[in-house]
């Protein structure tokens, strides 16, 4: 693990060991590399009132609860709340389960009401510089999920979901650098 990486309770420390994580039955990865810095791009993920302008599901409808409750900036053991929309309206409070500041993030979802019976899967992005600017590298680890065999059918949409979010984040903070 490199020196400065917090690990929050819950977080995968086998991948952590291992460098960037790989797709496994219950992980899902996408990445592409983005003409930006790392620190750039992990400034847009640590915001979690941006979160809805990168989110490639259409899914995420904005910050659960007032200014005041919704973290301006994520940190390990930052807890924030979104409202969402698949078909019916719903809402998930997610926690900052690994921390690397300008590296890697990760959040756990759970319903806000029921989360020690649903829920659970983690939401990782992992920045490393490479000539060409910062390859992202998305997952969706599903491993800690309650109920597995009620999103693994989501796995397709879930990956093409990704991809888009990466390319939004893209244009996000290419388009940004050349205002």
């Amino acid at each position: 693990m490199r020196a400065g990486a917090r690990v929050g309770p819950g977080c995968s420390v086998a991948g952590l060991r291992s460098g960037l994580m790989a797709s496994t039955p219950d992980v899902e990865t996408v990445e592409r590399v983005i003409a930006a810095p790392p620190d750039k791009i992990f400034e847009l993920l640590a915001d979690p009132r941006r979160h809805r302008d990168i989110d490639g599901s259409g899914t995420v409808r904005g910050g659960k609860g007032g200014a005041a409750d919704t973290p301006q900036r994520l940190a390990l053991g930052s807890r924030f709340g979104m409202s969402m929309k698949l078909g019916i309206p719903y809402s998930m409070v997610s926690e900052v389960i690994e921390f690397e500041d300008g590296r890697r993030i990760a959040w756990q979802t759970r319903p806000p009401i029921g989360g020690r019976l649903a829920g659970g899967r983690i939401w990782r992005y992992e920045l490393e510089p490479v000539e060409a600017g910062t390859r992202v590298r998305e997952s969706w680890d599903i491993s800690q999920e309650k109920i597995k065999a009620v999103v693994r059918p989501a796995r397709k949409r879930t990956r093409e979901a990704m991809e888009r979010t990466l390319a939004r984040i893209e244009e996000l903070v290419t388009t940004t650098a050349q205002s």
